[in-house]
Order: structure tokens, then sequence, then C-alpha cells
């Protein structure tokens, strides 16, 4: 009975904390932790857990500066890959990241996670945004 109990107080106040939050911060969120999966699937591999990336050979992605200077050409990294020179905290890697077959809202999902994460601040990074940017590529 007592876990019951427990049971339905935790469920209260778990209803209570997502009434709390306001509607850009439950779409941030939703963003976010569908990002984290897309990333644990379809990036981590190359780029580590951390976003520490691979020595001299694949690049992190824990370079603030250069996400919020090329935060429109990410949808494009991410959907299209990357051929050649690239450089992020004055260390250039030469190499290709392969395109990934990812819909617009997984690439939305991703790029909120990873421009929020690895001790980047951003924003939320939404499917209108990343099908705007997308329009840009090539």
């Amino acid at each position: 009975m007592k876990f019951i109990s427990a049971i339905g107080i935790l469920l209260i106040l778990c209803v209570l904390m997502a009434a709390c939050q306001n509607e850009d911060q439950i779409e941030f969120d939703r963003y976010y932790a569908a990002g984290s999966l897309v990333y644990q699937n379809n990036c981590q591999n190359c780029h580590g857990k951390n976003g520490e990336g691979l020595g001299g050979l694949i690049p992190p992605l824990t370079d603030s500066n250069y996400m919020k200077s090329n935060l429109t050409g990410l949808a494009c990294t991410v959907n299209y890959g990357l051929k050649g020179k690239i450089t992020l905290a004055g260390k250039t890697f030469e190499g290709e990241m392969p395109p990934n077959k990812l819909s617009t809202v997984e690439i939305a999902g991703v790029l909120t996670y990873i421009t929020n994460s690895f001790s980047n601040k951003g924003s939320t990074l939404t499917i209108e945004k990343v099908a705007n940017d997308l329009k840009t590529c090539r």
C-alpha cells in the first residue's frame, strides 16, 4: 500500500513539474531528448560519447564558437557530410564525414542536442529552421 501511495505522489509531482514548464522549455526538452538518441545511434561512434572527437582524425563537437558561427551550415553538414579541411579550436582536421540518412526532425533533434551539450550553449533548432537551412546547401 505504501508503494502504491509513493507511486501516486511521484506521478503527481511529475505532472506538476511538467505543468510548470513553459512551452519553449517543453519543445527544447523534446528535441534534446530525441537528439540524444540520434547522436548515440549515428554520431557517437566517431565523435565520441562526450563529443571529444578522435585525436587528429575526427573533430570534436566541443567548439562552441564554431557551432555558433556555422549554425546555418550545420544541417547541411549533417545531411550531406563534409569533405576536406576544417579548423576547430585552432586544430585542422582533414577527412570525410559521410552523409546521413536522417529525417529533418532527426537532424533538428541531433543539432539541438549537439549545440547544447559538450559545453555548448545554444537554443532549439526546430524542424522549420533545419528545413530552411537545408534549402541553402550547395
